[in-house]
């Protein structure tokens, strides 16, 4: 079996893009009115053309 490179080659130049930040949190989601009642996302039914489908 090979052994695994544990360390990056002493040539190993890091790329520009490449930061040493941390990422940054997750935000909560903005809560939004459905002007039409209830969400078909979130109650799993979606309306067409008068019928109700469940997918």
């Amino acid at each position: 079996m090979t052994q695994r490179a544990t360390k990056r080659p002493e040539t190993f130049q890091k790329p520009a893009h490449w930061t040493d930040a941390p990422p940054p949190q997750p935000q909560a989601p903005a809560k939004q009115q459905d002007p039409d009642g209830l969400s078909p996302t979130r109650y799993g039914d979606w309306v067409q053309k008068g019928i109700a489908i469940d997918f």
